[in-house]
C-alpha cells in the first residue's frame, strides 16, 4: 500500500455518494434526491441547481477544474468532453459555475459516433442525460457525471440506455410476482459482479509487435517451449512488479468506490484476474468500464501494457469476463437464494424456473450478446465455454427439479414431497456441487455465472439482454398467476409445466465433449459457432418484438445495433488483415530472404574452401535447412498472394451480412494459412533475423 493511502479513510473518497450528499446538501433536498435515486424516479428540477453547485464545490476541493458528461457510446469504450467551470460575470469577472441545467443535460456532437444507420452522418446533434443512479466521481482534474446518450430524435446511441430500460422492465414484471407472494412494497434490482481477466506484458516487447498495437492480439507467433502446460502460473506467487501494479490499481479503484476484491494469477503465463464485489447492474457496468480504463492507464506507469483482447495469444487461455448475475428485492433479499421457509422456497423456484425458461427460449440472443470477432477465437477453447448455450444447476438442485417434474418424493432428502408453496425445500448447503468450468451459464448457489462474456466487452450488452428475456418470462408468469383462483395450485402447475418443457437446456456434464455436440443437436439446441452465425437472430420478428414489447429497444434501435455489430466485425478483421500483410511484407519476407541469403553465402563459402583445400566438408545441415526455408518461402509468397486476392474479393456493394460472412470464411481461412506458414518459418529462422519478439519473450517478459 502506498505511504499516504488509508483504506478506511480513502475508500470512495472521490465519489459523490450518499454520505457526501448527506453532509453537504440541505436535508430536504438530500431526502428528495435520495428518494428519487432509490425509487428510480425523476429528479425534481427545482433542486437541480443546489445539487449541481454542491457537487461543483466538492469537486473543486478535490482539485477538479472541469466536468464531463461521461457516456458509453456503441464503440464499447467510454467517451467524454471536458468543460471547465470557468464563466464570467459583469465586467469580465471570473467565476466558477456549474448549473442544474449543465448537470442534467449535455449536448456533445454525435456525428462521429457509430449509429448503425439509425441516423445520418450530417445529423450531428446528440444529448447526454444525467443518470443519478450511478454516482458522480472525480478522476484527475475532472468531475465525471455518468450519463445516457441519445440522438436528437430520442434514439439510444449508447450502451447504458438499453441497460437502464431493461432494469426497469425486470423491476416492473418482477414486482408483479412479488405482489402475488404478499410483498407489495418491493421492487427488483438486477445485480452483477464481474470477474475481469487480462494479460500484462512488458512495454518494450509490446512496442515491437505491430499486430498487438493495431489489433490487440498477435497475428503471428509460434508456440513457446513452455506455455501453460504445467499450470504453475495459476494462483502462483505474484511477481513483485505485478503486485506493485495491482496495488496501485486497487488504490485507484478503491478511491472511486469500486470494491476491487480479488486479484490473482490466471492459468496462462502473464495472465491475471481482478474481481469486484457485487452491486447493481447499472453501477457495476460503469465500474467495469472504469476498471478496464484504469488497467490500461496504470500499466504504463509500471513499464507494462495491459491486453484485454479475448485471445491475444494462440495456444493458451483467452481472457473472459465472467458476469455473476442475480436479482434481488429493493429490501436486499436475493431472489435466487433457495431460502428456508415454504414461501421463500416457492418464490425461489418460480424465479429459477423463469430464468431456465428464458435461457432456453432465447438461446439466440444470449449467444449474440457475446458475439465478436475476438471472442470467436476464445469460445470453446482452453476453459472458455463453447458456443452452445446450456445451464448448469448441479446435481442436488437438478434432483429437486426432477422430483418436481416427476411428482415423486425426494427420497434422498428424507422423502420430502415437493408440493410447491407448502413444504420447504430440502436444506442443502449452497456449494455441495462441484463447479463446472465448461458451462456457459452456471448456477453457483445464489446467482448465475454467465461465462461466455469476452474480456474486452462492455457488460451492458449481455446484461440488458439477460434482464429483458427474464422480464419477458416473468410477465407471462404474472399474467397467468394473477388470473388464478387457487394461487398455490396454479403456481405448482406452472413451475412443473415449465420445468418439463425446458429441461433440455439443463446440462451438468462436460460441455467440451464431442458427445455433447451430438446430444445438444438432438435436444434442438442452437450451435452458433461464429459471430456471423449468431447476429442475424437479432433481427428476427420475434426478437424485434421482444425488445419493443418491454421498451428496451425500438425496432429501429434493434436494427441499428445489428448493423453496427456486423460493421464492427468487418472493420476488426479488415484492420487485422491489413496489419498482417504489412508485417509480412515489411518484416517477415525481408527476414526470410536475408536468412536464406546468408545460409546460401555460407554454403558457397564452404564449397569454395572445400575445393581450395581439397577436403570434402559436409554441408548436409546447410543444404537441408536452405531447402526447407526455400520451400516455405515459396509457400509464404503464395499465402500472401492468396490473402491479398481474398481481400480484393470483398464486394463493397454487398449487404453487411454478406461481407461479414465473406470475412468469416474466405479471409479468415487465408489469414490462418499465412500464419501457419510464417509460424513454421519462425521456428527455423535465426532469432536475430526475425522481426517480431517471440511468444516466449512476450509471455515471460515481466520479470
Amino acid at each position: 500500500m502506498s505511504e499516504n493511502f488509508d483504506l478506511m479513510r480513502d475508500y470512495a473518497s472521490n465519489v459523490f455518494n450518499f454520505r457526501v450528499m448527506k453532509e453537504r446538501l440541505p436535508n430536504d433536498i438530500y431526502r428528495s434526491l435520495k428518494t428519487s435515486i432509490k425509487d428510480r424516479s425523476s429528479i425534481d428540477p427545482s433542486i437541480a441547481d443546489v445539487v449541481a453547485n454542491t457537487m461543483k464545490e466538492w469537486a473543486l476541493e478535490k482539485g477538479a477544474t472541469h466536468f464531463t458528461h461521461w457516456f458509453q457510446p456503441m464503440t464499447g469504450v467510454t467517451a467524454e468532453k471536458h468543460e471547465s467551470f470557468i464563466n464570467f460575470q459583469g465586467d469580465r469577472k471570473l467565476v466558477l459555475e456549474f448549473s442544474g441545467k449543465e448537470l442534467i443535460k449535455g449536448e456533445p456532437d454525435a456525428s462521429s459516433f457509430p449509429t448503425g444507420g439509425v441516423r445520418a452522418t450530417f445529423e450531428a446533434r446528440g444529448y447526454t442525460a444525467w443518470d443519478p443512479t450511478s454516482p458522480a466521481f472525480v478522476k484527475g482534474s475532472v468531475l465525471y457525471i455518468p450519463t445516457a446518450f441519445c440522438s436528437y430524435g430520442g434514439e439510444a446511441l449508447d450502451k447504458k440506455t438499453p441497460l437502464l430500460r431493461s432494469m426497469q422492465a425486470i423491476d416492473k414484471q418482477g414486482s408483479r410476482i412479488l405482489k402475488l407472494f404478499g410483498d407489495d412494497g418491493s421492487g427488483i434490482i438486477a445485480n452483477v459482479g464481474a470477474e475481469q481477466e487480462y494479460f500484462l506484458i512488458d512495454e518494450s516487447v509490446y512496442e515491437q509487435r505491430p499486430d498487438l498495437i493495431y489489433s490487440g492480439r498477435t497475428l503471428f507467433g509460434s508456440a513457446p517451449p513452455k506455455g501453460q502446460d504445467l499450470d504453475d502460473h495459476y494462483f502462483g506467487v505474484i511477481k513483485p512488479r505485478v503486485v506493485a501494479f495491482m496495488q496501485d490499481l486497487d488504490e485507484t479503484l478503491w478511491s472511486l468506490g469500486i470494491a476491487s476484491k480479488t486479484r490473482h494469477n490466471e492459468v496462462a503465463p502473464a495472465q491475471h484476474e481482478l474481481a469486484s464485489v457485487y452491486e447493481s447492474a447499472n453501477t457495476g457496468t460503469d465500474h467495469n468500464q472504469l476498471i478496464m480504463e484504469t488497467l490500461k492507464s496504470k500499466a504504463p506507469e509500471h513499464g507494462l501494457v495491459c491486453l484485454t483482447n479475448e485471445k491475444p495469444f494462440a495456444g493458451v487461455n483467452g481472457s473472459g469476463k465472467h458476469c455473476n448475475w442475480s436479482i434481488s428485492t429493493t429490501k436486499g433479499e436475493n431472489l435466487l437464494d433457495p431460502g428456508k421457509t415454504p414461501s421463500e422456497n416457492a418464490r425461489f423456484l418460480l424465479f429459477l424456473t423463469a430464468v431456465i425458461k428464458a435461457i432456453d427460449e432465447h438461446q439466440d440472443v444470449m449467444r449474440l450478446s457475446v458475439a465478436t470477432a475476438a471472442n470467436d477465437h476464445r469460445l470453446g477453447v482452453a476453459e472458455a465455454p463453447p458456443a452452445i448455450i446450456s445451464i448448469f444447476l448441479g446435481d442436488e438442485l437438478t434432483e429437486v427439479i426432477d422430483s418436481i417434474k416427476s411428482g415423486m418424493d425426494l427420497a434422498s432428502k428424507e422423502s420430502v414431497k415437493m408440493d410447491i408453496g407448502v413444504d420447504a425445500l430440502p436444506q442443502f448447503p449452497k456449494d455441495t456441487t462441484d463447479r463446472n468450468r465448461t458451462s456457459p451459464f452456471a448456477f453457483t448457489g445464489n446467482k448465475f455465472e454467465f461465462r461466455m462474456v469476452g474480456s474486452s466487452l462492455s457488460i451492458a450488452g449481455p446484461l440488458f439482454i439477460l434482464n429483458t428475456i427474464v422480464a419477458d418470462v416473468l410477465a407471462e408468469f404474472a399474467d397467468r398467476l394473477e388470473k388464478a383462483d387457487d394461487f398455490r395450485a396454479e403456481l405448482s402447475a406452472l413451475i412443473k409445466e415449465n420445468l418439463e418443457a425446458h429441461d433440455r437446456i439443463i446440462f451438468n456434464g462436460n460441455n467440451y465433449a464431442d458427445e455433447w455436440v451430438v446430444e445438444a443437436e438432438r435436444r434442438g439446441l442452437l450451435n452458433l459457432k461464429t459471430t456471423t452465425d449468431a447476429l442475424p437472430y437479432f433481427i428476427t420478428d420475434e426478437n424485434i418484438a421482444l425488445f419493443d414489447r418491454h421498451g428496451v429497444l425500438t425496432p429501429a434501435e434493434t436494427h441499428s445495433r445489428y448493423e453496427l455489430l456486423l460493421e464492427t466485425y468487418c472493420k476488426v478483421l479488415h484492420i487485422e488483415v491489413q496489419s498482417m500483410l504489412e508485417i509480412a511484407h515489411r518484416g517477415i519476407v525481408p527476414a526470410v530472404i536475408g536468412y536464406q541469403s546468408d545460409i546460401a553465402k555460407a554454403l558457397a563459402k564452404k564449397t569454395r574452401l572445400s575445393e581450395k583445400v581439397g577436403v570434402a566438408f559436409g554441408a548436409k545441415l546447410e543444404t537441408g535447412l536452405l531447402a526447407k526455408i526455400s520451400a516455405l518461402a515459396d509457400e509464404l509468397d503464395e499465402d500472401i498472394a492468396a490473402l491479398e486476392a481474398a481481400v480484393a474479393g470483398v464486394d463493397e456493394d454487398a449487404d453487411t451480412l454478406t461481407v461479414a460472412k465473406y470475412y468469416s470464411t474466405a479471409i479468415i481461412g487465408a489469414m490462418e494459412k499465412l500464419r501457419a506458414t510464417a509460424d513454421t518459418l519462425e521456428s527455423l529462422v535465426d532469432e536475430e533475423y526475425w522481426p517480431l519478439p517471440s511468444y516466449g519473450e512476450i509471455l515471460y517478459s515481466v520479470k
